[in-house]
């Protein structure tokens, strides 16, 4: 079966379809064009389904290069049988065929390597034939004993003779195979506390053993950690006996043999000393590939939920920065994001200035209109929420609040792209600055931060950072993309994520439009420099100018299908100056009643059928902001107290965070509450993400409380309907 076919069958999409969309990729189109402006050809598959079909099909690639370089390795030592290499080629893991090649790999000097180099070849291969019922081993050893290659004595001949048969079990590849899954079904990863009276958060596992088939990702990394940290001893335990057993079924055929003790003490030595090592250390990292895979999965699906939530757009925001010492900072910001006024207040510890506080507020209000007030959720967010609630409440103000994740803000602030933003601002007030617009538009400022400083995942810092990296950088191009940006607003930032727009180019348009002012039209981003024909193709459909001179320059129709967009409109007795008003929106029936269906309609203008129907979309409500689905965002007007809380008590909170076992909800406390998974749902879930995604509002009940560490833990069984 070729790569082609397997893709199809794995995905379980046509044949065609595959061929069609690898040809794309082979191209170089990026994944948001193909996804986009390519349904005819993929037969629609998602941005998500073509990513892990890119992937799959890099991995089977390398899968199949390896074959061939494995092949040629082995036929040039002349050792290549056909059987050895029908093996090969059906391997579909990188692993069969790394354990195929492993008796052919050049090894350093071992002592089955040294013992071949004295001769003893022949008397291993005679104890492994196992033919000899009579006399004894030392008997036929004897003809072996030669000072001159170093094998002094009888004992040294049989040592040697099984280095090289302990070597071979160890090379074996059907015999590594099954020990590989019997370890994995039967054995147990077992921890123990380095020293046992050191206080940690690796507690539990202090002395604990799970089994290797069993144990749940999160729990592989945080031992992983506490390994790392030196706070635990890690080891793969398995029962020799079963294991010497298992092996002996392939190696030993005649047990009246007069090697038959020899060779079970030798099947004994391979796996302790060869095959065990080799075996735990390959069940640890494949533990991990495990669970920072997941891990990895997690982190970009939160991150991906974080960069959807809706844009408040159009509002005044009050952005404050919280802190003791310094005071807490902040940033006045008119409905579009500009910077109004910034300054400090210091309502907290040690200064405790609440009259000042709400002196400064009650005059940004008055001047500025405030709408909304943005907190950061960090140290001394709970303090400074409390003096702004009772501030609001005190004064009557109709003026909501919300708290808004400041994860990566202090990175963004300092970094060398804010100072190139704004060269005359302190870090403290770009940091106060960030968060205002992560409530106006999420997306478009979180995209200037490295998305590792997110922080909406689990373990994101002991996990394969290129995996990561890539993960990531592949979530943020798919929401930009999915979003679509305005050209003539977009910062490099933004713009660096849209297909075929890289950095350089992203400032190139930036340049431009400073220099010539707004684009007026789509086909003027040729002029930008280094922006050609195939990076224009590929980004064109994702740029919006709103108020061009060609209406289908706001929609996300792509140029190539200009042309097909007017002969549609002017088919139905429509124009340009139609699109996004009244007078489309009963576009469809037009369409049935002048071609019956969209089908008939899409073959006599030239165009597929997926393609006018999104055209037609799009002449409804060009542009529409797919973020406008996610749940709003949750304001208040009134601070919680942790003393307040009751077992028992329901309320309402966002979800800030999903990890394997659970997930965390703001409930207007210090410390997010923990909806444990066996507390999400009703019905057997197998996984948080089935159920709740970052950004959800939930209804929560209080199971847990713990007044000490100021934690909660919460249930949402029953409360939700659609949980």
């Amino acid at each position: 079966m070729d790569i082609i076919q397997k893709l199809a069958k794995e995905f379980n999409v046509r044949v065609n379809q595959v061929d069609e969309t690898v040809k794309l990729i082979d191209e170089g189109n990026t994944i948001p064009f193909i996804a986009r402006y390519r349904k005819e050809v993929t037969g629609g598959l998602t941005d998500v389904i073509l990513r892990d079909l890119n992937e799959r099909l890099v991995y089977l690639r390398g899968l199949e290069e390896r074959k061939e370089e494995v092949i040629r390795l082995i036929d040039e030592q002349g050792k290549l049988t056909e059987d050895l290499k029908n093996e090969i080629m059906k391997a579909e893991v990188l692993q069969r065929v790394e354990d195929l090649y492993k008796p052919y790999k050049q090894k350093k000097a071992t002592r089955a390597s040294k013992a071949k180099a004295k001769g003893l070849e022949p008397l291993a291969m005679r104890i492994y034939a196992q033919l000899d019922t009579k006399g004894t081993v030392e008997d036929i050893a004897k003809e072996y004993v030669n000072p001159e290659k170093e094998v002094n004595t009888v004992a040294d001949a049989i040592q040697g003779a099984c280095d090289i048969i302990a070597e071979s079990i160890s090379d074996d590849a059907e015999i590594t195979k099954k020990v590989r899954e019997y370890t994995f079904e039967k054995a147990s990863i077992v921890t123990e506390a380095t020293d046992k009276e050191a206080k940690s958060v690796y507690e539990m596992y202090y002395e604990r053993a799970e089994n290797l088939s069993k144990i749940p990702n999160h729990r592989v990394l945080a031992v992983n950690r506490g390994e790392k940290e030196k706070f635990l001893k890690v080891k793969v335990s398995t029962v020799q006996e079963d294991m010497v057993k298992l092996i002996s079924k392939d190696v030993v055929k005649n047990d009246r043999s007069i090697f038959y003790e020899l060779l079970l003490s030798t099947i004994e030595d391979a796996y302790k000393r060869l095959i065990a090592p080799s075996i735990e250390r390959e069940m640890r990292n494949t533990l991990t590939e495990r669970a920072e895979t997941e891990a990895v999965k997690i982190f970009a699906k939160n991150t991906e939920n974080l960069l959807m939530a809706p844009p408040v757009r159009d509002k005044n925001i009050i952005a404050i920065d919280p802190g003791y010492r310094t005071g807490c900072k902040v940033a006045v910001l008119d409905g579009t994001g500009r910077l109004k006024a910034y300054t400090t207040i210091y309502p907290t510890e040690p200064k405790c200035d609440v009259a000042g506080t709400e002196k400064t507020l009650k005059t940004i209000i008055d001047k500025y209109k405030t709408d909304i007030i943005v907190i950061g959720n960090g140290t001394a967010s709970r303090e400074t929420e409390e003096v702004v609630s009772n501030f609001l409440k005190k004064n009557g103000l109709p003026i909501q609040y919300t708290i808004v994740n400041e994860a990566g803000a202090s990175v963004y602030s300092a970094s060398k792209l804010a100072s190139e933003e704004y060269p005359n601002l302190d870090v403290t007030t770009r940091g106060a600055m960030s968060l205002g617009r992560r409530l106006q538009d999420p997306l478009a400022e979180l995209v200037k931060i490295d998305p590792k400083s997110i922080g909406v995942g689990q373990y994101q810092h002991d996990v394969n950072q290129k995996h990561l990296e890539e993960a990531l950088t592949n979530v943020v191009e798919n929401c930009v993309n999915r979003v679509g940006v305005d050209l003539n607003t977009a910062s490099p930032s933004l713009l660096s994520y849209i297909a075929g727009v890289n950095m350089g180019i992203a400032k190139n348009i930036v340049a431009y439009r400073e220099e010539n002012g707004k684009f007026t039209e789509r086909k003027e981003l040729l002029k930008v420099s280094k922006l050609g024909e195939k990076a224009f193709n590929q980004c064109a459909g994702f740029m919006r100018i709103m108020d061009g001179k060609n209406p289908l320059d706001k929609t996300a129709v792509h140029p190539e299908s200009y042309d097909a967009a007017k002969t549609m409109l002017k088919s139905l007795g429509l124009d340009l100056t139609d699109i996004g008003t009244d007078k489309v929106q009963d576009i469809e029936n037009r369409i049935k009643l002048k071609y019956g269906n969209t089908k008939k309609m899409a073959s006599e203008i030239g165009i597929g059928e997926l393609t006018l129907n999104d055209i037609v979309s799009e002449m409804k409500k060009p542009a529409r902001d797919p973020r406008e689905d996610a749940p709003p965002v949750v304001f208040r007007n009134d601070v919680k107290k942790f003393e307040d809380f009751k077992i028992d008590m329901e309320m309402t909170g966002t979800v800030r965070n999903v990890v394997d076992f659970g997930c965390f909800v703001d409930i207007g406390v210090k410390h997010d509450g923990l909806v444990h998974i066996s507390e999400i749902s009703n019905k057997f879930i197998k996984h948080p993400m089935d159920v709740v995604s970052v950004g959800d509002t939930v209804k929560v009940k209080i199971v847990s409380i713990d007044y000490d560490k100021q934690k909660v833990g919460l249930s949402m069984k029953g409360l939700n309907k659609d949980k």
